[in-house]
């Protein structure tokens, strides 16, 4: 069984009780810091392997095989389908033709929690993501989005990426 846990945005306490029922499974986390982690393990009383995006993303096959024989659950920070990524993790299950099945339990985001700076959700254009660059990689694309969202009057909500996370 394949889970997604959304963890939701302040700290562990902010688990679902349907996401503290999967976290006491095989754990896979993507998005937490050393301290978060130490944190979650001692709540959940399971280890936690974690996983940057360049690892969800080439190794989902790897994760997805793992979740036909055992209980696999995927934490992330908010809720599962804030990101392309994870959603892209749940097409992949499906596609597999095996019996993984999928398990979501949403959670807050910061799509839902940007609200509270007073701006109004409706006047926001195209979110975008500015990843961390590295010394070979230095993408720009984010520009235009943001330069397209200001000549419309809409705000633009810019997520930060997440540094480099070693995978235990």
């Amino acid at each position: 069984m394949f889970y997604m846990v959304g963890l939701g945005l302040g700290n562990e306490k902010d688990i679902t009780l349907r996401g503290l029922e999967a976290a006491y499974t095989s754990l896979l986390s993507f998005g937490l810091s050393s301290d978060g982690l130490s944190t979650l393990e001692k709540l959940y009383g399971k280890s936690i392997t974690l996983a940057d995006r360049e690892i969800v993303e080439e190794k989902a096959d790897d994760i997805l095989s793992e979740a036909r024989g055992s209980h696999v659950a995927f934490l992330v920070i908010g809720d599962p389908f804030g990101a392309t990524t994870h959603s892209d993790l749940l097409v992949r299950a499906k596609k597999m033709g095996v019996d993984v099945k999928v398990v979501v339990v949403h959670n807050a985001s910061v799509m839902n929690a940007v609200g509270v700076c007073g701006l109004q959700l409706y006047r926001y254009g195209e979110t975008i993501s500015i990843p961390f660059f590295s010394e070979t990689w230095r993408p720009d694309s984010f520009y235009e989005k943001i330069q397209r969202n200001r000549k419309l009057g809409l705000h633009t909500l810019c997520l930060l990426g997440e540094p480099l996370i070693f995978t235990g």
